[in-house]
Order: structure tokens, then sequence, then C-alpha cells
């Protein structure tokens, strides 16, 4: 049973059990549970609304069930590789006991997002559209995965002296055994809040977006832009940054990610304005829509003129013969 406490806040305090329940003697963890909730709310909202963007909803299950466990393996992939903790050298083995913790969540975008173009390649389906689509309810997911953290007291930041501070017998330990000049009894950011937070506003902003976007794939590099900021900063608080050197690796790729975002966004819309000859946009799926309604009634128009027309014939040559 763990304790964490907020002692600007009247010293509230929660006192929190890991572990969820047992099932033939398997421990289910709270960690595991809350992102399985945000993971499933994303996916029954873009079933939910998948044929507004013209997409099949059996592609995106079949999706899910590619994306989901190569999101896994690479989000501990990443994990492992930036880690500076010498187990996985020791003991191979470990690496695929993700249960133990070590779970980086741009390894798992990286994953994702791969997975959807290379699937999107060979059923022939626009990625741009589809990622439009979910990338919204994937900052909700994100939003409330965010606080397994909180039940595992870790993705927390620095100590403060903000009335909103966090501290718990966990977190202790780890300044205890990380930091012993620090004292341990003095609260920290709780970084996992913020960026819940933070994916909660990008998830409304992206929904709103949405219906307003000018070509597909806006609100991937929106995602890109906004996700990339919000996370640069955050990693700079962070106590349990993955480390390359003296530098924080998710910091670095968040920065990358932000720019290349920020370029392409506007790219696109350069192409669509047309200002760049020679090249064509491709059209969002609202778009395409309304150019198909409109040419079909442009050709239902062509054909009752021209039903007309021969009416109009054949009246006066019926006159002509009557005179």
């Amino acid at each position: 049973m763990g304790v964490i406490s907020f002692p600007g806040l009247g010293n509230i305090s929660f006192h929190i059990n890991r572990i969820a329940f047992s099932l033939f003697g398997l421990s289910i963890h709270w960690y595991g549970i809350i992102i399985a909730a945000g993971f499933l709310l994303a996916v029954l909202l873009a079933l939910k609304n998948c044929k507004k963007y013209d997409i099949d909803p059996d592609n995106i299950i079949d999706l899910v069930l590619y994306a989901a466990p190569i999101s896994i393996i690479t989000a501990r992939l990443y994990y492992v590789i930036f880690s500076s903790d010498k187990t996985y050298l020791e003991n191979p083995l470990e690496i695929a006991k993700i249960w133990h913790g070590g779970l980086a969540i741009f390894g798992g975008i990286i994953g994702a997002v791969a997975t959807t173009f290379v699937f999107c390649k060979i059923k022939k389906i626009n990625a741009w559209n589809l990622l439009d689509l979910g990338l919204p309810y994937f900052a909700l997911a994100q939003a409330i995965g965010r606080w397994g953290n909180f039940v595992n007291q870790e993705a927390f930041g620095s100590q403060t002296n903000l009335p909103w501070g966090m501290t718990g017998d966990q977190i202790k330990k780890y300044i205890e055994r990380n930091y012993p000049n620090l004292d341990p009894n003095v609260p920290v950011h709780p970084t996992f809040l913020y960026e819940s937070l933070w994916n909660i506003g990008l998830f409304v902003f992206l929904v709103w977006f949405r219906k307003r976007k000018k070509v597909d794939g806006e609100i991937f590099f929106l995602y890109m832009i906004f996700y990339g900021i919000g996370r640069m900063w955050i990693e700079g608080l962070r106590t349990d940054s993955l480390m390359l050197g003296s530098l924080r690796v998710s910091q670095i790729l968040s920065v990358i990610i932000a720019i290349v975002g920020c370029v392409a966004f506007f790219w696109r819309r350069k192409l669509k304005s047309g200002k760049e000859a020679g090249l064509a946009y491709e059209p969002s799926g609202y778009e395409a829509v309304l150019e198909e309604l409109r040419d079909n009634n442009k050709n239902e128009t062509g054909d009752n003129n021209e039903v007309l027309n021969n009416e109009s014939i054949e009246v006066t040559k019926e006159q002509s013969q009557n005179e």
C-alpha cells in the first residue's frame, strides 16, 4: 500500500495499492488497467466517428490489432536502449518483463505511426485522413494513461514549493537513492498531472480544429507541434529522464517533432494554395465529398437541359407539320 500526499493542499493523502486484484495467481496492476481504459476509449471514439471520414470500421479494428503489440514492443525497446540501467545488459531476459516497468511513450508513438503508414499503404487507405481521425483520441488516451504514473509514484519532477507539490513513500525512496544531498520530504512537481492536463487541452483543440482543416494531415502535424512543445517543457522538469550523455533524449526528440510538424503543416498549406507551381495537393475527405456532389449536380443539370432541348425540338417539328 503506497501513500501519496499533497502537503500544500491541507496534507491531502491517498493510500493506493498498485495491485488492483489478482486473477488465477496473476496480479493485475492499476497501471495496466488505467492505460488499457484510455486505449479502449480512444478506439471506441474512433469507431464511432470513422464513417464521417469515409473509413471502414473493420480497418480501424485491423489496424489496432497490429499497432497495439508493435507499439508496446517499440515503447519497451526505446526505454531499454536509452536506459542507464545495466540490468538489461546483465540479464537480457529482463527486457521482456514489461510488468516491472519501463515503457516510453515516444517509442510507442513511433511504432504506432509507422504501423499506420505501412497498413494504409497495403490497404490503399489515405494515411493522413486516418491519422487525423485517430490522433485527437490518442491524445485523450495519453491524458488518461498518465494517471497510471500517479498510482506508481513515477514520472514526477524536481522539488518545488508550489502548493500542489506532491510526495509519497516511493518518491522519498527514489530521492534518497539517487539524490542523497536533497531532503526527501520536500514535495516534487507532479509532472504526470501537467502532461495529463496538457493532453486534455490538446484533445479538445484537435477535435475543434478537425472540422476546420484545409487538407488531410493537418491534425497529425498539429499534434506533433503541440505535443512536442508541451513535452519539451515538462521533460525539463523530470528527474527520471532517459539520457544520451548529458542530454535528455525525449526533450531533444520533442524539439525535432515540433519543428518537423510546423514545417510540414505550412508546407501542405502552401501546396493547397497552389503557390508552388507543378505540385498538387491532396484534398481533405470533406472537400472530396463536396466536390463529388458538385460534379453529380452538374451532370444531372446537364442531362435535364438536354432532355428539355430535345422536347423543344420535337414540339417545333409538330407545329411546322400542322402549319
